[in-house]
């Protein structure tokens, strides 16, 4: 009997080149994807560094987002207006088996890293540009944001207050899973290309992915002419004498059991409240009943109850309590890491990879690898001290 080879599962993508001239979360996100799966990721950032760097909490050259969707990767500044820095990045274009780019449409051909001009140096490069509303269409030139993004798409009218207010998801939600889009875009292309061939140019944008995130909830609008209903009702949280805890419902024999163990039998038995249809049609009126009710008890003896009665529930936790969780704790979900400058950074691992970025290397300071990337091309040190003095790179 003939042994199979064991596959490369941890790293099938090494010796793959990325070039990843994308900046901020959704881009960066698909090349740090590809870091973990073993490609050697060169990112080209301005020489103020990729714009995310200062946003939300930071440490020197670096935020947490920065830290996150940078692991694994080569960092060298160039100034694409210069003649030998867009060289360069030709140079680099020509060798490589994947490029992103984030620009605005148009950008990057204003900027001579357009498609057309790497696919002549490049026929077979794999070519992603990761936008706002994606290269074609009358918005196709519009700044976008995951907050613009995710009220745009619909996403902030589904997510609402109890009054109806519309509220922002507090995670980078849209860009995270657009980047996981632009994602598996390219290592579907990938396989596509195993046996050679031409590239091709794939278009992503954050539009696209909030719009793939909500799919179900649009083909139900389309259905009813109406923003869908939140499923399950009651189905919410509730703020308890302590805290908050998140109660759900799976089938419509939940409720009577749920109002009967809070102490609301009348509620749970009310001809009125027998479906999810019927009970959405009637929310506030039984939350008017479950609010009081809920604050009676803290939410360590409402879960207990609950709990015992088969009811979905658990304590609505802040992001330390999860990380401290002795779950969390046994399953390392969240490896720590020592990223330099920054200190010990939890960095959670993408379900289903054998490694994790805590194992991929140090997010790199602006320009940290530049003369090792230089010397790669074939420039000699001379040569890289000219383009340092010459404002084509910032050398650390």
């Amino acid at each position: 009997m003939t042994t199979q080879p064991e596959p490369d599962y941890a790293t099938p993508f090494k010796g793959l080149k990325v070039l990843d001239l994308s900046q901020g979360v959704a881009a960066p996100h698909c090349g740090m994807l590809l870091a973990l799966y073993g490609a050697d990721v060169v990112k080209v950032e301005p020489f103020a560094g990729d714009w995310i760097r200062p946003i939300g909490v930071q440490k020197g050259e670096h935020s947490a987002h920065s830290v996150y969707y940078s692991r694994g990767k080569r960092s060298i500044a160039l100034d694409l207006k210069n003649p030998d820095g867009l060289a360069i990045v030709q140079k680099l274009a020509a060798e490589a088996d994947v490029m992103l780019e984030s620009f605005r449409p148009g950008v990057a051909e204003r900027l001579g890293v357009g498609y057309a001009a790497m696919r002549e140096r490049n026929p077979a490069l794999l070519y992603v540009s990761v936008s706002g509303f994606g290269q074609t269409g009358p918005y196709r030139e519009r700044p976008c944001t995951d907050t613009v993004a995710q009220a745009f798409s619909g996403l902030m009218s589904l997510n609402t207050a109890p009054d109806g207010t519309p509220v922002k998801v507090g995670a980078v939600i849209v860009d995270t899973l657009t980047g996981l889009f632009a994602y598996q875009a390219v290592a579907t292309a990938i396989y596509a290309r195993r046996d050679g061939g031409a590239g091709r140019h794939l278009d992503v944008s954050l539009m696209g992915g909030a719009a793939a995130l909500l799919a179900p909830k649009v083909l139900e609008a389309a259905m009813t002419g109406t923003t869908p209903a939140a499923f399950n009702p009651p189905a919410g949280n509730y703020q308890t004498r302590d805290g908050w805890i998140a109660v759900t419902l799976v089938r419509d024999t939940d409720f009577p059991v749920i109002c009967e163990t809070i102490g609301l039998p009348e509620i749970g038995s009310d001809p009125r409240l027998k479906t999810f249809a019927e009970r959405g049609k009637h929310l506030d009126v039984i939350r008017e009943a479950f609010l009081p009710r809920f604050m009676e008890r803290t939410s360590a003896e409402w879960l207990e109850l609950l709990k015992a009665k088969n009811i979905l529930c658990d304590p609505v936790m802040d992001l330390p309590a999860w990380l401290d969780h002795p779950h969390v704790q046994a399953t390392d979900t969240a490896p720590v890491a020592a990223q330099p400058g920054f200190g010990d950074s939890p960095l959670v691992r993408v379900p289903g990879a054998l490694q994790s970025p805590a194992d991929i290397g140090d997010a790199p300071e602006i320009g940290e690898q530049g003369a090792e990337i230089l010397a790669g091309l074939g420039y000699g040190a001379d040569e890289i001290k000219a383009l340092a003095s010459g404002g084509a790179v910032r050398l650390r």
